[in-house]
């Protein structure tokens, strides 16, 4: 399993609560495009249309040598592959709970393109400068450490 992009805010603006893998419809200049490293999931997101998930907002440009596609837009919204009970299951607990779906990363597994994404509660300010605070305590706890 070959991680292809990060979600690096993820896991700093959100609580992520339960992960769940989903795999994507994409075109074949798109799985090429994926398969080089050509991918971000910055500001990426899950929604929900006619009980379905999708992908929106997460940027793949074009296959730089495949021709040229007419009207191809390199952030438009991809369905998401996943069981109508684990679909029913997340809608339920979104609206239950208030929570949204969170893209995580990106990554092949054989030959096949994954999305990996959870779901998360959205942090507050402050719970943000606290998880920025334990990090710099355990990050200066190792430096002491390594000195002795």
């Amino acid at each position: 399993m070959t991680t292809i992009a990060k979600n690096k805010r993820a896991n700093f603006d959100y609580t992520i609560l339960d992960k769940y893998d989903a795999g994507i419809v994409l075109s074949g200049q798109e799985v090429k495009s994926i398969k080089t490293g050509h991918a971000s999931l910055k500001e990426s997101f899950v929604t929900t249309h006619q009980n379905e998930l999708y992908l929106t907002n997460a940027h793949i440009p074009p296959y730089q040598h495949a021709g040229e596609v007419a009207n191809y837009d390199p952030t438009h919204p991809r369905k998401l592959l996943l069981k109508k009970s684990q679909i029913k299951h997340l809608i339920g607990k979104l609206k239950a709970q208030g929570l949204t779906l969170v893209p995580i990363r990106l990554y092949t597994k054989r030959r096949l393109i994954k999305l990996e994404f959870g779901i998360g509660k959205g942090k507050k300010e402050y719970d943000k400068r606290a998880t920025i605070a334990k990090r710099d305590d355990e990050r200066k706890i190792r430096r002491r450490l390594r000195n002795f």
